[in-house]
């Protein structure tokens, strides 16, 4: 049997292969500069949910690692938990639009998170080696949460186990990655006495991107970036000062905000850059990490040359 690629003409592989060899040309620069870096990316969206994405992603993880690069994977699992919640017929209560977690819809976050979403992703990443380790905000006090109380109509209202990220304990995480593995991390964390809280996953991946001193946050959403005027497309920001995004954070639209607010606490927190990016695209990861235009909206600290 002939092999379909000798009856590709000569000129037309030569062709293909140059363009390959210049991609890997122009990703040499990007890894030297960050060899031996931690990036810190939230794994959400639809990349969690379509299969050729979700492979794409670990993927992504895999290459990072083999490239010298440290990723810690944290990852959310919205769209799981209300699967679920609707198979074992658990009627949500909601404040004002937003949905209360009751200790019974903590217990189903938690397996969900812990038990579902992380072990999959650790076994699509695991398939290319012994690379991931499943980490919950629990473990080791990773996380510590504070209940958050949300404003509806002026008032403040309880949603009963949603927190914040109140504290930030590094050392386990660091140490999986010292091993040389891919850290995955469930966000579920105790508060000071114990009580476990469902945290949003964009805001512990910008505070532990902070505390890691990672070198980038990566936040995977649906969408291209940040646009300073939605829904127009032509307006999408290619990077901007932490400063500028703080000052547009009350108008944006309230799936942005967490997103937004989780690259200005890493880059308050010393983070070199926050990268909001589309998911959607396979290998999105590593377009913003290896390529020179990378993809999406780029944060960085104020007075960065870059951002001027």
């Amino acid at each position: 049997m002939s092999d379909p690629e000798s009856l590709v003409p000569a000129d037309e592989r030569l062709a293909t292969a140059s363009e390959k060899a210049g991609v890997l040309i122009e990703a040499l620069p990007w890894l030297q500069r960050f060899h031996g870096a931690t990036v810190v990316v939230k794994y959400g969206g639809n990349a969690m949910v379509d299969e050729e994405l979700k492979r794409a992603f670990a993927e992504d993880m895999v290459f990072l690692r083999l490239a010298g690069v440290h990723p810690v994977v944290v990852h959310g699992g919205g769209p799981q938990i209300n699967a679920m919640l609707d198979r074992l017929g658990i009627e949500g209560e909601f404040k004002g639009g937003l949905r209360v977690t009751t200790p019974e819809t903590m217990d189903v976050v938690r397996m969900v998170l812990v038990g579902q979403v992380s072990r999959e992703l650790v076994g699509l990443i695991n398939a290319h080696g012994p690379y991931a380790v499943g980490i919950s905000g629990e473990d080791a006090r990773l996380f510590t949460a504070e209940r958050k109380q949300a404003t509806v109509d002026g008032e403040s209202v309880d949603i009963g186990l949603v927190g914040e990220v109140a504290g930030v304990n590094p050392a386990a995480v660091q140490d999986i990655v010292n091993a040389g593995r891919i850290p995955v991390v469930s966000t579920v964390a105790p508060d000071a006495d114990g009580v476990v809280h469902n945290v949003n996953a964009d805001t512990a991946a910008g505070a532990l991107a902070g505390a890691l001193g990672a070198e980038k946050l990566v936040v995977l959403t649906d969408v291209e970036g940040l646009y300073a005027n939605w829904p127009d497309r032509s307006s999408l920001i290619d990077k901007l000062a932490v400063s500028r995004l703080e000052a547009m954070l009350p108008e944006l639209a309230s799936g942005m905000i967490p997103k937004m607010e989780a690259c200005v606490r890493a880059i308050r927190g010393g983070v070199s850059s926050g990268h909001v990016i589309d998911g959607r695209i396979p290998h999105s990861v590593l377009l913003e990490v290896f390529t020179k235009r990378g993809i999406g909206t780029m944060v960085l600290p104020d007075g960065s040359q870059e951002a001027l």
